[in-house]
């Protein structure tokens, strides 16, 4: 995985959320397959609907992550790959997959399916341990994101000031003109309104970034 592109904010979030549903699922997963060898009605046909939402979910997650940065790229190659969790994703599902195509045979001919529940600890901790990356990267981003618009607000504050001071020396130069300079002088007290309201909102912004 080389990632060379730039991910929103959104989009890490939403790795959070994917990774946090892959978690869900394995366990839903193994539930039904449970319920399903117990012969308890439509929990087959539950299980393999789990299991496509299972692997559709890990595809999706796989495709986003491979549009974050570099630095983040690296960490989600490293906990795929170093770290297995790739790997043991990729087991679980085949040892699901398998389970599902022996219930579909006649009783008698069914094999064993115990490993789909052996291994659901080790798939539980892999998908933790790939959520906890994905936190970390959507904590960072906010932060980054906070910031920028710290320094956003920070500048159309910094404007309004400027355009104060404009509107000010243009009242006192619409005062000297006396009634020639009556016209300028509304548009520059209008002016001193806007940079005023301006100012407001401003304000406004950096107490609510201070609050996240």
């Amino acid at each position: 995985m080389q990632p060379n592109l730039t991910m929103p904010a959104a989009g890490a979030m939403s790795m959070v959320n994917m990774a946090a549903r892959q978690r869900m699922l394995s366990q839903r997963l193994a539930l039904q397959i449970l319920l399903a060898e117990r012969a308890i009605a439509g929990q087959l046909e539950a299980a393999e609907a789990s299991l496509k939402l299972f692997t559709d979910s890990h595809v999706q997650l796989m495709e986003t992550a491979r549009s974050v940065g570099r630095e983040e790229g690296e960490k989600i190659a490293d906990v795929y790959g170093r770290q297995r969790v790739g790997e043991v994703v990729q087991g679980f599902t085949q040892r699901c997959q398998r389970a599902l195509q022996s219930l579909r045979l006649p009783p008698q001919r069914r094999g064993p399916v115990d490993d789909v529940y052996q291994g659901l600890d080790e798939v539980l901790k892999a998908l933790n341990l790939a959520t906890s990356v994905f936190d970390e990267i959507s904590a960072r981003r906010e932060q980054r994101l906070m910031s920028e618009l710290k320094g956003i607000v920070t500048d159309i504050q910094q404007v309004a000031k400027q355009a104060k001071i404009v509107s000010f020396n243009a009242l006192v130069i619409a005062a000297r003109a006396g009634d020639s300079g009556r016209e300028f002088g509304v548009v520059a007290g209008t002016l001193s309104e806007i940079s005023t309201e301006v100012d407001r909102l401003a304000v406004k912004g950096i107490d609510l970034v201070g609050r996240r």
